[in-house]
């Protein structure tokens, strides 16, 4: 059932639809921003720089679950320790996409 609730948890993340079931939510506010929650504990967002992750403090397989689900993310744990695509990660809020934004030049 793990597997399913994150394949449903990202989809709607990256959707942008408000989700929830069992003990996974995703809620998306009037300002375009975007949370994927686990145990109410927030673990993703999306906002006006991009994409980030945290382990709210709880690097638990559940929480790895559901952040390996979003892309370009491969958590995994060696001697204890937390790595996000190889490098070594201390769960604190990371960027893992940024906005691409289309700068207009004007010319006079």
């Amino acid at each position: 059932m793990g597997r399913k609730i994150t394949n449903l948890s990202v989809k709607n993340f990256y959707d942008r639809k408000d989700f929830s079931l069992s003990n996974t939510s995703v809620k998306v506010c009037e300002n375009g921003y975007v949370f994927l929650k686990l145990f109410g504990n927030v673990i993703a967002g999306h906002d006006y720089l991009g994409t980030w992750i945290t382990d709210a403090g709880w690097p638990t397989k559940t929480t790895i679950e559901r952040l390996n689900g979003l892309r370009d993310v491969k958590i995994s744990t060696k001697k204890g320790h937390l790595y996000l695509n190889e490098e070594k990660w201390d769960g604190e809020k990371v960027y893992i996409d940024y906005n691409n934004f289309n700068f207009i030049s004007i010319k006079k």
